[in-house]
């Protein structure tokens, strides 16, 4: 057997952690419920009316038998009969009320929740999803929020009707007999047995589940997403997959069926419990009967109100399990809406209508490692999130290990969205901090300053890793400098609101993200306002319009994931056609083309020099015909800018760019000729 054979399902675990019910996570927690409140009230009110009727038919029976069949009343047979059919008919017109009000709220909880969850997720910054698997927050945006939403409108509303029931049943048998109703509470305190027992650990396995459940999940989004798929078949690793897949499905597995062994004991206790009691008040109360001093229909209707209390009892007795447990959804996704957001707008932002597109650098320093002096970046995944805040599972634990071997989705380092081979830019730097102790940081830029005039083109050119994309990174603030500053117009660029930078920044990046999509729907999605006729226009500057009017369904061609059907080129002119679209006032873009053939490269070349006219341009240069075309071309590398100027005077100081040159652009110069 799994896990520990049989034994690990009915063994008593002394390091189990305590039952804990944090009343500041459940008034939160409540919080949500707030704007339903009258519905709830309206719910709560149906519920004691249903409860109420339900303790009426033990009564009825009573009558039944010690009145109207042994003195042979026909019409006392009728009536009882018709309230035997009217209660379960109006306890079932109640259901479906207190049903559409229960619905009501629930969906209304979850759907509040993933709309602050995933507005929260849309103010991370890019720091934050380079280090987090995508299938732990789509876990985090369905599982645990549905989880949540049971906790409202199921888990409490069940725990107030066994009140209820509880003390509406205790209140008619004390009124029936109060000698039985001691007699039948003397096995109360044996229903505290299982809880002890098992409360905890069945808390701790749903936990369990629900983290085994989100690493499956992550695993899944990986790999069945088109770009996975291809690297999987690539690589030849389909059966390694398949195993590691069977190996996180097994856990999943196991766990339920660990759940399932517990509450099987739990309730197999609670009946045996529940029995005892029974046993017991049946034996008394018969030989009450046979003395005469209790009727046969008493007895009856004692034992079915005896139903009603053990049952609600045993639903109480782990009421603080089910409480607690529905309570690890809500902190799963509180512990998502806590994350602090390292790039955060100002309270007194400004909002410019159009800017001149002067941008300056001031002795930026930046390192993609997280650290103190970087706002908001101490927790920038999932994984460095204490998942429980009574322990248990999970911690402060950044690297997830499988079978000795780090696992796939671990976090090893902090590194740039489209840095090569995982590795942050820039050197690895040792420096004295305040206390005059060495502290060693992997410096993406440092001490980089350079000015950009509104209309002119600066070129970034350097080995890989030099710091090109983190330049191009901190101007749109994806990221914050962790020293200096940027700033657009003399602004700086943290004064600014958001909306300002991302309508004034048109970014083209190497790699072209496409939604699953129509053509239309992906080049509004840079202005929705946008007419037909200015959507035509940029396509055309783009070099994509006589494209996209050949294909049969023309401008509402669904695209594909990812903008799979479409080749490299076609997807970069319609992204360049976006950016056009957007009509920005500075300019980035990555001039990457060397994976395209001639005839797409030369469209795109044309396209881009087309776009950049007028404009603030900074561009990762590839092509030599680019750098000459700029005003300044800057040299990094390993974090610094090492060389300015024109091509000219750059060859003349015979130094990086120098070197550049004669193995890279030299001979690129030269196809460009052929």
């Amino acid at each position: 057997m799994h896990d520990g054979g049989w034994w690990a399902f009915i063994r008593y675990d002394e390091q189990s952690d305590k039952p804990a019910i944090s009343m500041p996570m459940l008034r939160r927690a409540l919080r949500y419920a707030h704007p339903y409140r009258w519905k709830i009230i309206a719910m709560l009110v149906l519920v004691i009316a249903t409860t109420l009727l339900s303790l009426i038919p033990p009564l009825l029976t009573r009558d039944l038998i010690d009145n109207a069949l042994p003195q042979k009343d026909v019409r006392r047979l009728a009536l009882i009969s018709l309230g035997m059919l009217a209660i379960p008919l109006a306890t079932g017109l109640l259901g479906l009320a207190q049903r559409y009000f229960g619905s009501t709220v629930g969906e209304g909880i979850i759907s509040d929740l993933r709309t602050a969850l995933f507005a929260h997720l849309q103010n991370m910054s890019l720091r934050f999803f380079t280090n987090t698997r995508t299938g732990e927050l789509m876990s985090r945006l369905n599982n645990d929020v549905q989880g949540a939403q049971r906790a409202v409108s199921s888990t409490f509303v069940d725990l107030f009707s066994q009140v209820v029931t509880l003390v509406s049943a205790l209140i008619i048998m004390l009124r029936i007999d109060w000698r039985l109703t001691l007699l039948a509470a003397v096995v109360l305190p044996l229903f505290l047995i299982p809880a002890r027992l098992l409360g905890k650990r069945v808390r701790a396995v749903v936990r369990e589940q629900m983290t085994l459940n989100s690493e499956m999940n992550a695993m899944m989004n990986e790999t069945l997403n088109v770009s996975g798929a291809l690297l999987v078949k690539l690589f030849g690793r389909t059966g390694m997959e398949i195993e590691r897949f069977r190996t996180r499905a097994q856990r999943v597995r196991w766990a339920g069926v660990k759940n399932a062994m517990y509450m099987r004991w739990f309730f197999l206790t609670v009946s045996l419990i529940s029995a005892v009691g029974t046993v017991v008040v049946y034996f008394v109360g018969g030989l009450s009967v046979i003395q005469g001093s209790l009727t046969i229909g008493t007895v009856v209707a004692f034992t079915a109100y005896l139903g009603m209390m053990y049952g609600p009892l045993s639903a109480l007795t782990n009421a603080r399990m089910d409480i607690s447990t529905s309570l690890v959804s809500f902190e799963r996704v509180f512990e998502v809406l806590d994350l602090p957001q390292e790039i955060q707008e100002k309270a007194d932002a400004m909002a410019a209508g159009q800017v001149a597109g002067h941008v300056r650098f001031d002795n930026v320093s930046f390192s993609y490692e997280p650290g103190e002096n970087v706002p908001g970046a101490a927790a920038v995944g999932l994984a460095e999130v204490s998942r429980f805040s009574w322990g248990g599972r999970g911690g402060n634990v950044p690297l997830s290990q499988e079978g000795g071997k780090l696992s796939r989705g671990a976090r090893e380092t902090t590194a740039p969205a489209g840095s090569q081979n995982g590795d942050p830019e820039g050197p690895l730097l040792v420096e004295r901090d305040d206390t005059g102790e060495l502290q060693e940081r992997r410096w993406a830029l440092r001490d980089v300053s350079f000015e950009a005039k509104p209309g002119q083109l600066v070129a970034l050119v350097g080995p890989s890793g030099a710091g090109k994309t983190t330049i191009t990174y901190l101007l749109p603030r994806l990221y914050d400098p962790v020293q200096g500053g940027v700033s657009m117009d003399g602004v700086d660029l943290r004064d600014y609101t958001l909306e300002t930078l991302a309508s004034q920044i048109g970014m083209v990046t190497q790699e072209t993200y496409l939604f699953n999509d129509t053509i239309r729907a992906n080049l509004l999605y840079a202005r929705d306002g946008a007419t037909d006729a200015e959507m035509v226009a940029a396509c055309r500057a783009a070099n994509i319009h006589d494209f996209i009017a050949g294909l049969p369904e023309g401008y509402d061609t669904v695209v594909g994931n990812r903008g799979y059907r479409l080749s490299g080129g076609e997807k970069q002119r319609i992204a360049i056609a976006r950016v056009i679209l957007k009509d920005p006032r500075i300019l980035v873009l990555d001039e990457a083309t060397s994976s395209l053939d001639s005839q797409s490269e030369a469209l795109i070349q044309e396209a881009l020099e087309r776009i950049m006219q007028g404009r603030t341009s900074l561009v990762i240069a590839h092509r030599l015909s680019t750098i000459l075309a700029a005003d300044m071309i800057l040299v990094l590398e390993k974090g610094r800018l090492v060389e300015r100027g024109a091509h000219g005077e750059l060859l003349a100081q015979g130094g990086l760019y120098a070197n550049l040159y004669e193995t890279q652009f030299r001979h690129a110069r030269a196809a460009e000729v052929a």
